[in-house]
């Protein structure tokens, strides 16, 4: 046990995260705030789907539905039922848990572009769901009243508060992926990830693995989802279930490695370096910002990764130096 936390590639993916969450913290700098959190959130959102996707196997684009609707549920008790943020952030990632113990049971019995285009039917059927229930807004969605914010030292501070509170969950998130990676159950995963037909002769009960993953997978967004909609203000359906969300967190950890525990933290930090360069570039190609082709190359650089390294930043340096494989995990 001892031996399993001594790996040095659990410590410098700790370090990176300390180092990121840290720096504002020490500054009380708020424009590098606002940096920090943007890819905290991006590095807990990878890391989760990575529990899914990269463990055992199974692409989700609807990784972004617990995102959006724990925030949903957490914004709900805070506006109708005065709830404490604690209180709705834990409410946002229980529902976020239940609604994948009750999609996994299903879905997951689907393989390979199946499961990954039911995924995507999902989302939309959880934005139409949403846009049409009253209690939660209907297309408008909900809105704190600022008042809310007074319980937490007014607004300003309440940034400060979520920030914490995402600095966190991202710390949980990196130690929580490491101890399944290094369990038996997170052995069962990966042997599904390798061939499902041969995890089950070798004893593995793979629906309730998948399922359990798919649980797993879905607690830390629904988290997520609060605190940003808290820090925000307000939440609606297009914001809370954005299908290119899913795709960008995917991008994120195919970039950095997916199976790894490292490669989605290097892939979020980049990406989400690059696109924060591409929307405050004033640089033009013809009559368009160059912004607007985001989503345009996240998808040429998803098409780089899978012919050229399909085994993300991580596992090209592994293969290319051999002492780079007792270090990286």
């Amino acid at each position: 046990m001892m031996k399993q936390w001594l790996h040095p590639g659990f410590w410098i993916t700790v370090v990176i995260v300390l180092g990121l969450g840290l720096a504002p913290i020490i500054t009380q700098d708020a424009p590098t705030r606002e940096v920090s959190f943007t890819i905290l959130l991006a590095i807990t959102m990878a890391v989760s789907l990575n529990i899914i996707m990269g463990y055992t196997g199974y692409v989700s684009f609807g990784h972004v539905v617990f995102y959006g609707l724990g925030g949903y549920v957490g914004m709900y008790l805070l506006d109708s039922w005065d709830a404490p943020l604690p209180l709705a952030v834990l409410g946002g990632g229980a529902t976020a848990a239940l609604l994948a113990f009750l999609l996994g049971a299903s879905i997951l019995r689907l393989r390979g572009a199946y499961f990954a285009l039911a995924t995507i039917g999902i989302n939309e059927a959880a934005r139409t769901f949403v846009s049409n229930f009253e209690p939660f807004g209907g297309p408008t969605g909900i809105e704190l009243q600022f008042s809310i914010y007074r319980s937490y030292g007014g607004a300003a501070q309440a940034l400060w508060i979520t920030y914490y509170a995402v600095f966190g969950i991202t710390l949980v998130a990196i130690i929580f992926s490491y101890l399944i990676k290094t369990s038996k159950f997170g052995l069962g995963l990966m042997s599904i990830r390798e061939d499902e037909d041969a995890a089950e002769v070798m004893g593995v009960v793979t629906p309730n693995a998948k399922t359990l993953a798919f649980v797993f997978s879905a607690i830390l967004p629904g988290m997520l989802g609060v605190l940003f909609f808290f820090k925000n203000g307000n939440v609606e359906p297009g914001d809370a279930f954005r299908l290119h969300s899913s795709i960008e967190t995917l991008v994120m950890i195919m970039l950095g490695g997916q199976g790894t525990l490292l490669g989605p933290v290097l892939g979020a930090l980049g990406y989400q370096r690059l696109r924060g360069l591409l929307l405050t570039s004033d640089i033009k190609l013809g009559d368009l910002p160059l912004k607007d082709f985001q989503l345009v190359i996240s998808g040429v650089l998803l098409l780089i990764i899978i012919l050229f390294i399909p085994a993300g930043l991580v596992g090209w340096l592994r293969r290319r130096f051999a002492p780079l494989r007792r270090v990286l995990a």
